[in-house]
């Protein structure tokens, strides 16, 4: 029998790996909300485009991303299954129909703007446009719900709070998607676009200060008003005033830089929220939810390992399709 030794009874240089894993989740999460977020914005925004145009122009901005940016919602869910199989098990149990409900909305999302282009006929690209915008928009709102439910133990598929959380989410995507065609588009279309952004950071704000004025008032045992949350609420309030500044001022690839600071203080308030807790619903904690201590340092030896090399795939595809995008054109 193989003796692994001290590998399989403590943690990879003594680290905090429960801890670090835990993080570890909500980070890939905010990759996810971070990345696909600017797409699902953008299919928010087609919505309010009539030219045709136009309309392609913001098709061929996220066409050499969206599908790539999907994968971290996989990994997000590999993730929660390798380190807390108990959690991933209780949640996917629990919210089976908002898993599939997000499920059906990927797929509609993804499917509707390859159905858009194989015909140019009116009927059929209004149809198929719809098809985009509402795969667009529910997909966040249904993950904001997901958050919701997940942070407060609620069970059912719909409620107050994760109503209120999914808009939230939904202005996020809307600010992400204005401040990647701001920075990737020109012309008329780059203005009409950068006024919709102080509209969504207004709706976001807004809807995350009722979200926290609720749990104020009826779970004050989650600490919002503990230090570590209004830090965070402070730094969405500083990246927020960033954004609109350099929407501003014409500095648009500054306001997109605002958005990562959104998108991650956000995910990390939840987490935060969450923490010692691991799933709320059944009281499990990090440290018991947590898989073993062997297969737990053979997984973090191996994503010490292909997490580089994931970032250096999406720094090449990024850098490769870095170039702004005039309207009616498609990167060649």
């Amino acid at each position: 029998m193989t003796d692994y030794g001290a590998f399989a009874t403590d943690p990879l240089f003594g680290l905090p790996l429960q801890e670090l894993w835990f993080g570890l989740v909500f980070f890939i999460l905010g990759m996810f909300l971070f990345l696909d977020g600017f797409d699902f914005g953008v299919g928010a925004i087609f919505a309010t485009r009539d030219d045709d145009e136009e309309r392609e122009t913001l098709l061929a901005a996220i066409g050499p991303f969206w599908d790539g940016n999907e994968v971290w919602l996989v990994v997000f869910g590999g993730a929660l299954f390798a380190a807390f199989p108990a959690v991933y098990a209780n949640l996917f149990s629990r919210h089976y129909l908002l898993m599939f409900a997000i499920l059906g909305a990927l797929i509609l999302r993804g499917l509707a703007p390859e159905m858009y282009e194989q015909r140019h006929d009116e009927a059929w690209q209004t149809w198929w446009g719809r098809a985009f915008v509402v795969g667009s928009v529910s997909t966040p709102f249904l993950l904001g719900v997901f958050a919701a439910h997940w942070l407060l133990g609620v069970e059912s598929l719909l409620s107050l709070p994760g109503v209120v959380v999914g808009l939230a989410v939904v202005a996020l995507t809307v600010v992400a998607g204005v401040g990647f065609l701001a920075m990737k588009t020109r012309g008329s279309l780059q203005r009409d676009v950068a006024d919709y952004g102080p509209r969504a950071i207004a709706a976001y704000l807004a809807l995350v200060v009722v979200t926290l004025a609720y749990l104020v008032a009826v779970r004050p045992d989650l600490g919002v008003l503990a230090p570590v949350p209004l830090a965070l609420v402070a730094v969405s309030l500083a990246a927020a005033a960033g954004y609109l500044l350099a929407l501003r001022d014409g500095r648009y690839t500054l306001a997109f830089g605002a958005v990562p600071v959104l998108v991650f203080a956000f995910v990390a308030l939840v987490a935060t929220l969450m923490f010692p807790l691991a799933d709320p619903a059944t009281g499990l904690t990090v440290a018991d939810a947590i898989i073993s201590v062997l297969p737990l340092n053979i997984m973090s030896v191996a994503s010490a390992l292909l997490l580089p090399l994931v970032f250096t795939y999406f720094g090449i595809l990024y850098s490769t399709f870095s170039g702004p995008i005039e309207t009616g054109e498609s990167y060649s």
